[in-house]
Formats: C-alpha cells, structure tokens, sequence
C-alpha cells in the first residue's frame, strides 16, 4: 500500500504535457477546468468517468470522443464538492479517408459459428478493460511504441476483401517482426492476451481511464498485474491475428473509447 502510494504521488509531480485539442469523432476535447488552486474536481460523460490532469496550474478534462458520434454538442458534468456544473463541448465533423485491405484467411473476414463464440468471449474481456478507472495519475505524452514509419492511421473507413468492416481504431507502424515493442508510458499491465482479431495483445492502464493497447505481437514479454516503466520492453512486433503483414497496430483508449494515438504523442 505504502509502494502504491509513493508510485501515486511520484507520478502526480511529473509534469505531463496536453494532448492535443482535436473536439471531432475520435479526437479529444481538452476541456479547461480552471485553476488548480483547489482539489481536482470529478468531470464525467453520462456514467462514464474522465480523466482530469494538471498542467501549468490549471485542471483539465480530457474527453475521448467516439468515432460515431454526430456534430453538435455533447454535455459532461463537472462535480466540486457538492456542486455540479454542466459543460457543454461543441464537436466538430470529420471525414476519413477509405482503406481497402485484401485478408488471405477467409475466417478473418467471414468469421465460423466457434470463431464467432470465441470472439463474442474475447469482446467481453477487452470491453472489461477498457472500461477501467483507476486513481493513477497519467502521463498523457506518451512515446510511439515502436520504431518505424506510421502507415494505417486512426479512423480509416477499412473494407476487407470488399467488404466493409469496422473503422481502423488505432495507429499502425510499419516494422519487422522482432522489433521490439515499449510501453508509452508508465502504467500497469491491465491484461495479456492472444485474441482472434487482435493477436498477441498487450493491454496498459495508465491511470484515470487512459488504457493503451499493442497489439499483432509475436511474443508478449509482461505479464498482467506487472508495473512498467515507459520505454521498457512488454513485447515484439509479429503478424498474428487478422493482419497483411508483420506490423504494430497501437490502440490508445480514453473514457472507455479508442482516440487517434497521433494526438497524445510527445515531439519524435
């Protein structure tokens, strides 16, 4: 307790620059709180916690925005003690470009009745983690996991073998298999995992629901429940699940919903 406790207040002292402010389907809104001269205040959407971090004294709310969602408004509330106050955080329209994938294993993209089952199973267990809230305080710049060049970004409309599919959540960098695979940040290990679509998986709780994912691993080299130090090793980059080729597909998690990686990463 005594060691989770000083890992807390480590982490709090580390200055942690914003992502960036992008208000559209799968962007984050960076919501200004005001100063922080008093307690954190609590800020949810719906039931949904969100994050709220520090920087340059002030709070902030980070709102991940779902990729469906229509412009407009969405409202959070923003609790400080016994008052609550309603915020209401314009979205803008996006557009994302089409990707057309050709899959040589039939099952990735007509699924058997067992590999349904499975899949079904394994929605459970990854829907699980990414509704994780925990009290850690997060580093919101975080590192690309991987070294390579980025190729599939985030939001792609995806059609596999012509047929369309849901939309890329997540960063994909292009890199051999064997390269190795690093935290973006400090966090602990959430789950592990070999899933039908996603492979060898590595999930990352970073703290206040910010949860990132590595996915198409050829080895896993964490277990769950494991701290980690940004940059350090949790894997190696591989072709298992529904892939092309050998590749990190890298999946950032914000209030229970994916967001463009591009947004929180730190200067290359």
């Amino acid at each position: 307790m005594r060691r989770l406790a000083g890992l807390l207040l480590g982490w709090a002292a580390a200055a942690a620059a914003l992502p960036i402010h992008a208000p559209v389907p799968g962007g984050v809104a960076v919501v200004d709180l005001g100063p922080a001269d008093a307690p954190a205040p609590e800020a949810r959407l719906g039931e949904q916690r969100l994050a709220v971090v520090r920087e340059r004294g002030r709070w902030h709310a980070l709102l991940g925005i779902p990729l469906d969602t229509l412009p407009g408004e969405l409202e959070i509330r923003v609790l400080r003690g016994s008052t609550a106050q309603d915020l209401a955080v314009p979205v803008r329209p996006k557009n994302y470009p089409e990707q057309r994938l050709s899959v040589k294993n039939r099952r990735h993209v007509e699924p058997d009745p067992e590999d349904l089952a499975r899949i079904e199973r394994e929605r459970e267990i990854t829907d699980a983690v990414k509704r994780r809230y925990s009290d850690l305080v997060p580093d919101t710049a975080l590192a690309l996991p991987a070294s390579g060049p980025l190729s599939s970004r985030f939001g792609l409309k995806r059609l596999f073998n012509g047929q369309p599919r849901n939309p890329h959540a997540g960063l994909d960098v292009a890199a051999g298999t064997g390269t190795p695979v690093r935290a973006p940040a400090t966090g602990i290990v959430a789950d592990t995992g070999d899933y039908f679509f996603n492979g060898n998986t590595v999930f990352i709780d970073h703290g206040q629901g910010l949860i990132t994912a590595c996915m198409h691993l050829s080895r896993i080299d964490v277990r769950r429940g494991q701290r980690v130090a940004k940059g350090e090793i949790v894997g190696a980059v591989g072709a298992s699940g529904r892939v092309t080729g050998p590749h990190l597909h890298w999946a950032v998690i914000l209030n229970n919903t994916p967001v463009d990686p591009e947004l929180f990463l730190a200067p290359r």
